[in-house]
């Protein structure tokens, strides 16, 4: 008598295999894992790049020459609905106001800036008539022209939000005349403040009247393009005239980088530690994960930290906009044309890296390629374009590309740090114990210390606007 026996859909092990199954098998093979992977860890090719000074003070001060430039930055403004207005206390940021804090001037100076919208192509001034105002850009972009040598008008500039022109007239003893014509690339809300209405405000004020002399008097004195009282020297002479004698005179007050601090507290728990320490150690393990999440803050806080970042550290003269919106290899030039001392690279998002091939692959231009430690990256004019995920991109898809030059002999960008702390780790960061709570939870302080310095303002270069859409 034969038995018949079914194959279906029973355990492993059911009569009907002839071998050992796999799933009942695994019970006693040993695994094969992975360390523990992190998706938020990037490349953070601006740690990697930047040169590192040791601060052994905590604190690094840069050191530069007395200038006499005033002024130079970026007003800011506040609306209501459709009505904008400048905030008193920014117009110091005007050269002319710079350094003058007296409340009850400014807000009278900001009462008298009238309102005024263009649409795109509109003239805002006009060259040859009489330069008789104060314009502040409180939005829109607009271009600076001039007519060139050969009769076709050539584009000075670019000024956007926050930017202004014709300060100069108010620091004049005479109105002169525009010498550019301003046009209104995109729809532009602007301030402006005529001459004969900060004329008024000027001979009420005592005060205001003594900051303007001292501003022209020091206007006056023989300066360099940056800024920098001039040194004369002799060249070209013969015989035994008299040499001039100068000195190079030092800025006062220089700034000064404290080091800042990215920190928390890793937690495990005794039992963890003690018993599932094989293959991996699970202390480590946390340990090295921690140390990669601070290091992706560091990088973050290195770009866009309101104290030391770089997207706000750098000279408002060498930031720059992008001409038409999205970038161009004509803006990548003029970018290179804000660091073209030995520029050392380009630091974009990935989409914006994207938008540039884009752009690129539409005019027909094929940027080179560079190999840097294996990876082939894209450049341009030879300078490479490295990837950074930290640099923002706005919700209306803009975002910035940053060209620096970096080192301490070049005068340039340098990242700041101090090795040799206690419990060091890592160059600069450090790992100390804290102790075991009732709970049997050890404590770790991890501590990382970090900071960025742009040594002389022209070693960092920012392009802005970049729209990065399709």
């Amino acid at each position: 008598m034969t038995t018949s026996v079914e194959s279906g859909a029973g355990t492993d092990n059911s009569p009907g295999r002839l071998s050992l199954g796999t799933e009942a098998a695994r019970n006693l093979a040993t695994t094969t894992k992975s360390v523990p992977q992190m998706q938020g860890i990037t490349s953070r090719w601006l740690l990697r790049l930047l040169p590192w000074v040791q601060v052994s003070g905590g604190t690094y001060r840069v050191n530069r020459r007395l200038t006499h430039t005033l002024g130079d930055g970026r007003v800011e403004f506040f609306s209501t609905g459709a009505e904008v207005r400048v905030i008193p206390a920014e117009l110091g940021e005007l050269p002319l106001l710079r350094g003058f804090s007296d409340p009850e001037v400014l807000e009278a100076l900001a009462g008298r800036f009238v309102q005024r919208e263009y649409a795109p192509g509109d003239v805002l001034v006009e060259a040859g008539q009489p330069a008789d105002q104060v314009v502040l850009i409180a939005h829109g972009k607009t271009e600076k022209v001039h007519d060139g040598e050969y009769g076709e008008p050539t584009v000075l500039g670019v000024l956007a939000d926050g930017g202004y022109f014709g300060d100069r007239a108010l620091a004049a003893r005479e109105a002169g005349e525009w010498d550019f014509t301003v046009r209104a690339v995109t729809a532009c809300t602007v301030l402006t403040l005529p001459r004969q209405e900060f004329q008024q405000v000027l001979e009420s004020s005592q005060g205001l009247r003594s900051h303007v002399e001292t501003y022209r008097s020091r206007s006056g004195l023989p300066q360099n393009e940056h800024g920098e009282a001039a040194i004369n020297v002799a060249s070209g002479h013969v015989g035994e005239p008299s040499l001039p004698g100068v000195f190079a005179d030092y800025e006062p007050s220089p700034r000064e980088y404290g080091l800042s601090v990215a920190q928390t507290v890793l937690r495990v728990h005794t039992r963890v530690a003690d018993l599932y320490n094989e293959p991996m150690n699970q202390v480590e393990e946390q340990l090295r994960l921690t140390i990669e999440a601070l290091r992706e803050r560091q990088e973050h806080e290195m770009i866009n930290n309101r104290e030391f970042g770089l997207l706000h550290n750098a000279d408002l003269r060498q930031r720059i906009h992008t001409r038409s919106g999205p970038p161009t290899p004509d803006d990548l030039d003029e970018l290179l044309a804000t660091v073209w001392k030995d520029p050392g690279f380009l630091l974009a998002h990935p989409r914006t890296i994207a938008a540039i091939a884009r752009e690129f692959n539409r005019r027909g231009v094929y940027p080179d390629s560079v190999e840097v430690g294996g990876h082939s990256l894209p450049a341009w004019r030879g300078v490479p374009i490295y990837p950074c995920n930290k640099i923002p991109i706005t919700e209306t898809g803009v975002s910035s590309v940053l060209l620096m030059r970096t080192g301490q002999e070049s005068q340039g960008v340098v990242g700041l740090h101090r090795t040799g702390i206690p419990d060091e780790y890592q160059p600069s960061l450090s790992v100390r114990f804290m102790g075991i709570s009732e709970q049997a939870i050890i404590s770790y302080l991890v501590s990382a210390y970090y900071s960025a310095a742009v040594l002389v303002p022209d070693a960092l270069g920012i392009l802005e606007n970049v729209e990065i859409g399709h």
